[in-house]
């Protein structure tokens, strides 16, 4: 059993246990449930901002616990402040040490997109989702199979949550592809080895319909990289562990972003 086995096996637990003990009707009574989505795919995309999505993560898999002691509300904020276009929390509890309070806080202080970063094997997940306060929700597609990974996109759209689908390879984005995505995530992360390679954002960016805003996601450390992944055709970044590992999440993203804007700014005036 490869890790992601082991989290969906979980989550099918997690979700009969939830369901049992926060009834759908509980759900449909928070504050948020009945709120706007702001639109991930909108904020990623705009040119006045950095198409950065910041993460939230204290733990992984596979690195252990990268930054235990950061506060979500300082974090979020700072991310915002520094110049992200949208926020990535962790919910995961037994994998990743996150919770949905935190994205509960997150929401609380930060009128951004935010995404639900978990593994959603269920739509009970996504009622879940838009009750804490979430915009958009991730499929994985090496998790779902095709006609699952469809009806769970299309029962968001009917919440009016946005869908951010994450693929490994080529074979998983051909499948998986449907009309009721939002973004297209390439995560340069192998799920079940761990290991890392942009070459997998590259390769796959032009096999993306247009229709979709294109998301580079893991193993994203040097802001040069993003100039790269620009150039290659790409919308957004996700950027999680690069902050997290520092003492202060929130100063490494405005530095990163300090310098990226600085790379861009370069690149247009060699390009005018």
């Amino acid at each position: 059993m490869n890790i992601l086995d082991k989290i969906i096996a979980q989550k099918h637990k997690e979700v009969s246990e939830k369901s049992s003990l926060v009834p759908v009707k509980l759900l449909e009574k928070s504050i948020f449930f009945d709120g706007d989505v702001v639109s991930m795919k909108k904020y990623v995309t705009d040119s006045e901002k950095s198409g950065i999505i910041s993460e939230f993560k204290r733990k992984s898999p596979s690195k252990g616990l990268i930054n235990g002691a950061a506060a979500v509300e300082a974090v979020s904020i700072g991310y915002m402040q520094a110049g992200a276009s949208a926020l990535s929390i962790l919910t995961d509890t037994e994998f990743f040490g996150g919770t949905n309070a935190d994205l509960k806080e997150a929401r609380k202080f930060n009128f951004c997109p935010i995404l639900r970063k978990d593994f959603v094997v269920d739509e009970y997940q996504i009622l879940e989702a838009k009750s804490i306060g979430a915009d958009c929700i991730l499929l994985i597609a090496a998790a779902l199979e095709p006609k699952k990974l469809n009806e769970l996109a299309a029962f968001a759209k009917s919440l009016g949550l946005e869908v951010l689908m994450e693929v490994h390879d080529e074979e998983e984005l051909e499948r998986s592809l449907c009309d009721d995505l939002d973004l297209v995530g390439i995560n340069n992360r192998n799920l079940k080895t761990f290991e890392v390679s942009l070459q997998t954002s590259l390769d796959l960016v032009d096999k993306i319909p247009s229709d979709f805003v294109k998301i580079s996601e893991s193993g994203i450390s040097d802001p040069a990289t993003l100039i790269t992944l620009k150039k290659a055709g790409f919308d957004g970044f996700l950027i999680g562990e690069n902050f997290m590992k520092s003492s202060r999440p929130e100063q490494a993203a405005y530095n990163f972003i300090k310098e990226y804007k600085k790379l861009l700014a370069k690149e247009s005036k060699v390009n005018a």
